[in-house]
């Protein structure tokens, strides 16, 4: 007889009782301050790190303003009145420059007098020494006055005439009036001493 095998159980694995839903449990709202504005400080009382720092970018464009300030070169009226005050300066300079180097002429061609004493002598050499070094200095630097105003008119003839070579922005006419030959505006010249 063949013995029969009893059917193989099956194996059933417990399944999980459901849990139960979590209640959410609320807690306390606890009141909150409001918030309080800090002030800002004010610029005297910021120290020289907290000082905001703006500086100008000279590659960044500026747009077309109505703003008499904002544009990008003078009128031509306002050009031919800086040329006239530039020409008026220019001949005043010109005629002060013309009057050092007939100084200097002057005091080379006098040459030496035989007839004084031996200590004076010395002392007058000395001091016409110094008075044609100051006189040679000053003639250098009414040429280069004079070379720096003939510079302010040929921009003035192309048109680049109160720029600021730094900025890239018109320079105040008040600095023009006052120095007519500079390419720098007030601001640029900050920007260099810091």
């Amino acid at each position: 007889m063949v013995a029969k095998k009893a059917p193989a159980k099956k194996i059933v694995a417990p399944t999980p009782k459901p849990k139960a839903p979590v209640k959410a449990v609320a807690k306390p709202v606890q009141p909150q301050a409001e918030p309080v504005a800090t002030p800002k400080p004010v610029p005297s009382q910021l120290t020289m790190f907290q000082m905001p720092t703006q500086r100008p970018i000279a590659h960044k464009p500026t747009k077309p303003s109505s703003n008499k300030d904002d544009r990008t070169r003078y009128s031509e009226d306002e050009l031919k009145e800086f040329e006239a005050l530039i020409n008026g300066k220019l001949n005043k300079a010109r005629d002060e420059y013309r009057i050092l180097k007939e100084t200097l002429n002057r005091n080379n061609d006098e040459g030496t007098d035989a007839t004084s004493g031996g200590n004076t002598k010395v002392l007058e050499d000395g001091a016409e020494t110094a008075e044609k070094e100051n006189l040679s200095q000053l003639a250098a630097r009414q040429q280069k006055y004079i070379t720096n105003l003939e510079n302010a008119l040929v921009r003035i003839k192309n048109g680049t005439y109160g720029i600021c070579s730094v900025t890239g922005k018109l320079i105040s006419k008040e600095r023009l009036i006052a120095v007519p030959h500079t390419t720098q505006s007030i601001e640029a010249k900050m920007m260099q001493q810091d």
